[in-house]
This record gives C-alpha cells, structure tokens and sequence, in this order.
C-alpha cells in the first residue's frame, strides 16, 4: 500500500510539476507578448514625440523670422496692395522740408514694375534730400525721367527775384514690385 502511496504522490507530483511548467510557459509568453507590444507601442510614441519636436522647434524658428520675413516684406510692393509703398515715398517729402504728390501711377503691362509720376516742391536742397532719400529707400527705385525748374509767375518772370523755391517732375519705376 505504501508503494501504492508513493506512486500516487509521484504521480501528482509529476502532473504538479507538468502543470507548473504550463502555468509558467504560458505567463512567460503572456509577458513577452505584452512586452513586444508595450515595445510597439512605445516606439510608435516616440515617433509621435519626435514629431510633436519637430514641430515645435519649426513653430519656435518660424516665430523667430517673423520679424525679419516682415522687414523683408516691406521692401516689395504688391499690387493689390500699393497704397504703403504711395504713402511710403510720400512721408519721405516732409522729412527734408519738400512737398509732394503723387500725380499717375501705372502699372507696366508686363506686369515687372509700377511707373509712379511725382511732383514736388520746396528749396532746392530740400529736394535734394527729397531725392537722396527716395533713392536710399528700402524700395527698388530706376529714375526715369526728371525735370527740375525754379518756379515761375504766370507772367513768365520769376515770382521774386529772391525766392528759392524750385519745382520738380519726375517718374521712377518701381523694381521691386510683385503682383
């Protein structure tokens, strides 16, 4: 009978032992499976992550050319919007003590520049700075064409003999002109 024992305590033993190992096989693979997964997982969040960066540092440098995109921009006249580069060269007039109007503005029929007719007024140093200033200004200027007189009366004499205002016509193109 004690034989009898022995072999049924082995027995469950082995079949303990069989099912242990099963039990352990079994939560092994559970495990490495949810790690392969936690893996997947994980480097698919890093990719996010390294995206979201990207982006952020993309956001951060856009935000730090702003300003000079802005500057830059200012340097170029649109053609639906040419009212800034209008006001731009007219506020350049009272700077050097000249007055100014802007008498034409056209548009080359290719589209490449924007011809701007002026006429100004004031001493002859005035328009001269005028003129400095126009050319010096952060808008791609070409001179066409310039007429510069004294004034004179309506009599064809000089107004005053010791007046010094002068009078100025002129036409530039504007270079830098997108449309």
């Amino acid at each position: 009978m004690q034989n009898n024992l022995t072999k049924i305590q082995l027995s469950v033993s082995i079949i303990f032992l069989f099912f242990s190992i099963f039990i352990f096989s079994f939560t092994y693979y559970l495990i490495n499976k949810s790690d392969i997964g936690f893996k997947v997982k994980e480097e698919k969040w890093q990719i996010e992550k390294f995206k979201r960066d990207e982006i952020k540092a993309l956001d951060h440098s856009v935000k730090a050319v702003e300003e000079e995109r802005a500057q830059l921009e200012s340097h170029f006249a649109q053609s639906s919007d040419i009212v800034p580069f209008l006001d731009t060269i007219e506020a350049l007039a009272p700077k050097t003590g000249a007055k100014a109007e802007v008498t034409s503005v056209d548009i080359l029929a290719d589209n490449t520049g924007l011809l701007v007719g002026m006429k100004a007024s004031g001493t002859f140093s005035s328009l001269y700075r005028f003129l400095t200033l126009l050319e010096n200004s952060p808008y791609e200027l070409k001179f066409m064409r310039m007429d510069m007189n004294k004034q004179i009366d309506a009599n064809g004499g000089n107004k005053n003999i010791t007046s010094r205002e002068w009078e100025m016509v002129f036409k530039v193109k504007l270079l830098s002109f997108i449309k």
